[in-house]
This record gives C-alpha cells, sequence and structure tokens, in this order.
C-alpha cells in the first residue's frame, strides 16, 4: 500500500500480487482523528472485501456526534471535553447538546427540558403489560419488552421519514426510560409504581420513581440527584460501540426508532458491554480481603487462567478513561453524604488500583481503571440492586442511541447494513437420499 498526494486529494494504492493490478482509494479526513481509507469501491473494483471481525478497523457512518482519542484519553460530544460536561452542565443540557448539535441558550433550555416534562408519563396501559413478566425477572428483560411496545402505543410517532415525528419519538423515549426502568425495579420488588414529578429535574425525579412510597414522603438528597446526574452525562453516548451500532443497524433496514433502541437495550445486557460494572462488583467479592489482591493479580497475568481483572482497560481508551476521574470524585461525594465510612468494597477497589498502577504489567500495557471501576460501588451505596445496574446504564445511554439514529437516518449516505462474510464451510456437494447416508 501507499499513499499518494495530489492537488486535490489524497489516495492510497493497492498492488493486487495476484494480478498484479493497482487500483486507487481515496483517503478521507475528518475534523479530528486519523484519515479513512473509503473502500466503498472496494469489491466492485478488485473483487475483493476486507476480512475485518469486531470492526477493530473499519469506520461504518460519518458522525458528527461523539469524538474519542483512545491513545490520549479523550472523550468529546460535540467538541466539548466530557469532565467540562459532567462538572458544569446537567443531563438534559448535555440531552440537547447530543441531539440538536449544540448547547443551548437559557430560553431553548426551558423549552427542550419542558418537552421533556410532558412525555415523562407512559400511557396507562402500560402498567398492566409489566404485570405479564414474572416478578423476578432481569429488568433488562423487561425494558427490552416494553420500550419494543411502545410503537404499539404511540402510532404518531413512527414515520422516520418525517423530522418532526422523529423528534417527538426522541423527546418520548429520553422521557419514558427512567419510569421504564424504575417500574421494573418496583415491578421486582413488589411495590406500586410511582408516577413522575415534573417539578423536580431528571435525575431527582428517576430517584424519587425508584424509592418513593405512597406511605410517606421521599426527600431526593441534592448530593445523589448531582451524582445521579453525573453518571448520566458520563454514560450519554460512546461513538460506535455495540449497542450504539446495533441501533444503528436495526435504524438502517427502516425499523420504527422503539424497535431500535429496544435493540440496542438487548445489545447493552452483555456483560462485555453495559454489565461490566457488575462484573466489577462481583471480582471485587471474589477477591474478598487486601491481603488477596496480588494472588488475583498473578491470577490476571496469567494467560492459561480465565481470570480478568474487570473494571480495567478498555476497548478503545489506550490511556486513563476520561470518565473514571469524575467517576472516583463522585463515588467519595455519595459514600461521604451516606455517611458509609469504611466502605470494603470501596478500600478494596483503591488498593486494588494503587496496586496494578505500579506494575509494570499492567503500566506497559496501559490497563487503567475505567469508568465502570467505580460505578458500581456508587449504584451499591446508593442502595440500587446489582440487577438493576445495565438498566441505569440505558437509561443513560437512550439519548446517544436517538442522537446516533436521527443522524443515520438523517444521512443521505447511509444504507442498510450488510456485512460480508469469509466463507469457510463445505464446498458444492450433491444431496444425498436419507436411506443411503452410512
Amino acid at each position: 500500500m501507499s499513499v499518494n498526494s495530489g492537488a486535490s486529494k489524497e489516495s492510497v494504492t493497492f498492488t493486487d500480487n495476484s494480478t498484479g493490478k493497482s487500483f486507487n482509494f481515496p483517503l478521507l479526513p475528518g475534523t479530528m482523528g486519523p484519515k479513512v481509507i473509503d473502500t466503498r469501491a472496494l469489491y466492485g473494483e478488485t473483487g475483493h472485501f476486507t476480512y475485518d471481525p469486531g470492526y477493530t478497523s473499519t469506520g461504518s457512518c460519518e458522525s458528527k456526534i461523539t469524538f474519542i482519542d483512545g491513545d490520549k484519553g479523550v472523550l468529546l460530544h460535540r467538541g466539548y471535553p466530557i469532565d467540562q460536561l459532567a462538572e458544569h452542565s446537567d443531563h438534559l443540557e448535555v440531552c440537547h447538546l447530543l441531539l440538536k448539535g449544540e448547547l443551548p441558550t437559557a430560553s431553548e433550555k426551558e423549552k427542550f427540558e419542558d418537552g421533556i416534562r410532558r412525555h415523562t408519563m407512559v400511557h396507562e396501559q402500560i402498567n398492566y403489560f409489566y404485570r405479564g413478566f414474572r416478578r423476578d425477572a432481569h429488568p433488562m428483560a423487561v425494558m427490552c419488552g416494553v420500550v419494543g411496545a411502545l410503537s404499539a402505543f404511540y402510532h404518531d410517532s413512527l414515520d422516520i421519514n418525517d423530522p418532526q415525528q422523529r423528534m417527538i419519538a426522541s423527546f418520548r423515549l429520553i422521557a419514558k426510560m427512567p419510569t421504564i426502568a424504575a417500574w421494573a425495579y418496583k415491578y421486582a420488588i413488589g411495590q406500586p409504581f410511582i408516577y413522575p414529578r415534573n417539578d423536580l429535574s431528571f435525575a431527582e425525579n428517576f430517584l424519587h420513581m425508584m424509592f418513593a412510597t405512597p406511605c410517606e414522603p421521599y426527600n431526593v438528597s441534592p448530593v445523589l440527584a448531582k451524582a445521579m446526574d453525573r453518571i448520566l452525562i458520563l454514560h450519554a453516548d460512546h461513538e460506535q460501540n455495540a449497542s450504539t451500532s446495533t441501533v444503528r443497524l436495526a435504524g438502517s433496514s427502516g425499523a420504527n426508532p422503539y424497535a431500535c433502541i429496544a435493540a440496542g437495550i438487548a445489545s447493552l445486557w452483555g456483560p462485555a458491554h453495559g454489565g461490566a460494572n457488575e462484573a466489577v462488583l462481583t471480582m471485587l467479592t471474589q477477591i474478598g480481603r487486601k491481603d488477596r489482591i496480588p494472588e488475583f493479580i498473578a491470577k490476571a497475568k496469567d494467560k492459561n487462567d480465565p481470570f480478568r481483572l474487570m473494571g480495567f482497560g478498555h476497548r478503545v481508551y489506550k490511556n486513563y478513561d476520561p470518565r473514571a476521574t469524575v467517576m472516583q470524585k463522585t463515588c467519595h461525594e455519595v459514600l461521604d453524604d451516606l455517611g458509609v465510612r469504611d466502605e470494603p468494597l470501596l478500600e478494596l477497589a483503591m488498593e486494588l488500583e494503587r496496586i496494578a498502577l505500579e506494575d509494570p504489567y499492567f503500566v506497559e500495557r496501559k490497563l487503567y481503571p475505567n469508568v465502570d471501576f467505580y460505578s458500581g460501588i456508587i449504584f451499591r451505596a446508593m442502595g440500587i440492586p446489582v440487577s438493576l445496574f445495565t438498566a441505569l446504564f440505558a437509561v443513560a445511554r437512550t439519548v446517544g442511541w436517538v442522537s446516533q439514529w436521527n443522524e443515520m437516518i438523517s444521512d443521505p449516505e447511509q444504507k442498510i447494513g450488510r456485512p460480508r462474510q469469509l466463507y469457510t464451510g463445505a464446498t458444492p456437494r450433491d444431496y444425498v437420499p436419507l436411506h443411503a447416508r452410512g
């Protein structure tokens, strides 16, 4: 492969060694990040296509929403660093930024928040829909079913070619997801559903629906509300990850927005994606004591041992996860507010982080703590059960999903997703009748 620089644009040249023919493909520049090789004509011109399991070197779309530089530990939403947004903004302002492209003015923010508030309730018939699930159903199973079923209740926002209907569906999904998740929790523990209160902020309302009961007033702690708001911001979008790619792939077929987001929830459910913070708690519980950390560090370094150090390293980040620093600070604020002293899992986590970051094995491989390392401890301290962790992730990521889905629908370059394969199965053979098979 060679790079050619012309007067107007750059291209790369590939030579097919089997034929000696050379082919030129354009290099496309982004506003940030590496240039990409435009291989859309590859199969037509060469008769070959690329083999890239996990799409580690493949760009599936053009996007203006989120930029990640994994080597430098950078995460930007519409150009704004994630740490600045987590420190100075709030979740609904970030929702406006992701969905509409800019931070809102004061009047725009008020209008946007009012639009979200008007959609926080779900159709009353959905109340009965929950009763079809077993009480011990996993919240993510409930959310997949309920969110997918929204298309049966809101027929006026299913035309994906109508920008107004797309925006209504987006508002509905962002607004209703906390209600759906909180009700999944209430249903599991046998408590009555708590309806949304539109006088509360997005995070306050979510906590109120999860922890309030009709028996007595529930006052949301400002510290816990701020922590939840930060958590929602930190998880709002993360470029073309598995669940976002799933939403885009489902959307490329023309599926309605509720079906697409339900598909994203299903993808997020996987332990390698949204279930990572739950896996961190499981690992810390397995380690148990500080004096056992060296034993498990050794297990993590042993190639023949299946044990993995959960919450360290990231598919994209080859440096410190920029969200982890904010999450660590938030973790201490929550524990202080709740009066939690000598939290064993937090002390164990801090010691594990210290030892791992001093170990040459992890330092050389840049296996730094990621955002999941501390979020599970925060949720545990707030009284949120482990089974609900991934559902909270889905609440946060909904705005990213609908923003990416809207962008994809509006992109004239997008086609229905149809990956290719490297076939290694049987070559053509004739059918053998049953009586003749040995």
